[in-house]
């Protein structure tokens, strides 16, 4: 039997847990990965974190799993991880003098009454679940080393009644920084993207052929994105990005697909054809073929009898 994830609720605790000097300021910090003992000693199979986690890794040579799915580092990149997600983390410990990197660690509380608070929550890359982290160019890199380096020194000076506002700007500023970096990853990645779009495509035609439709309905978004193991959210935007449609927009455009072939190549009825592709109303599937097609399924069918 698994051993369940070790909860660990404050940043004292996480900094105890991996040998760290405790934290200067209680709800947050920023260690360099270089001054952490690895393997922490005894070291949790898995973790799940109370609080928001920023991780720039320079190098990183141990296995990484953010949920279900294992992360691949490569040169100069970030994970964002928000509160209550499970981390795996597993390596030999003749590889953790090359664990280079920072990161930087936020309880919730901080926020508390703050705009940022409600802000960080759209952020859709905390729901990152693709197999790669967010890149990250050399000159961002020093930016953001730069900010995290800024608010380490507001950790350790003496508060003031300014000090809470400085460190919310400079966080304000990181998770712009991380929003510019994974709003890019889906203008540079069509090679990527037009392979994942493959494999949506494979998944679906599996599903339609499964004979599911009747029954079950068209498949949720969230069906298909953890077929591909990814979130709703970057599903949605990567095929914006790639099609101009939502990822409700693609299904429907697949169904009318497979309802094409079946009437320009089958004697099935049309009542017959909406309710195979899971339509409690033939209403409603001929008003959503004229919509994409321009003609009714009558009037297309027709133009291949003529």
């Amino acid at each position: 039997m698994p051993t369940p994830p070790v909860h660990i609720t404050t940043i004292a605790d996480y900094h105890r847990r991996l040998g760290l000097p405790p934290p200067a300021h209680p709800l947050l910090s920023v260690s360099r990965f270089e001054d952490m003992p690895w393997p922490p000693a005894p070291a949790p199979t898995a973790v799940v974190h109370h609080f928001y986690s920023f991780a720039l890794k320079k190098t990183f040579h141990a296995r990484l799993k953010y949920g279900q799915q294992e992360v691949d580092f490569t040169e100069g990149v970030l994970l964002c991880m928000a509160p209550r997600q499970l981390l795996s983390i597993a390596g030999p410990p003749e590889t953790a003098a090359s664990h280079r990197g920072w990161l930087l660690l936020v309880h919730p509380d901080l926020l508390q009454q703050a705009p940022l608070a409600k802000k960080i929550g759209q952020y859709e890359y905390f729901a990152y679940q693709a197999h790669e982290a967010l890149h990250v160019s050399e000159a961002e890199q020093r930016l953001l080393v730069g900010l995290l380096e800024q608010i380490a020194h507001e950790c350790r000076t003496q508060p003031d009644k300014l000090s809470r506002a400085v460190v919310l700007a400079q966080l304000d500023l990181l998770l712009t920084y991380a929003e510019r970096c994974y709003q890019r990853q889906f203008r540079t990645r069509q090679a990527g993207g037009q392979q994942l779009l493959g494999r949506l495509e494979e998944v679906l035609a599996d599903y339609f052929a499964g004979n599911r439709l009747p029954d079950e309905g068209l498949p949720p978004v969230t069906y298909l994105a953890e077929a591909l193991h990814l979130s709703p959210n970057y599903l949605s935007r990567l095929l914006k990005t790639l099609t101009g449609q939502s990822t409700k927009q693609f299904i429907l455009g697949k169904v009318v697909e497979v309802a094409k072939e079946q009437l320009s190549t089958t004697t099935l009825s049309i009542n017959e054809i909406a309710y195979g592709l899971g339509f409690a109303h033939p209403q409603a599937f001929s008003k959503l073929f004229k919509s994409q097609t321009q003609v009714s399924p009558r009037q297309f069918r027709q133009s291949f009898l003529s």
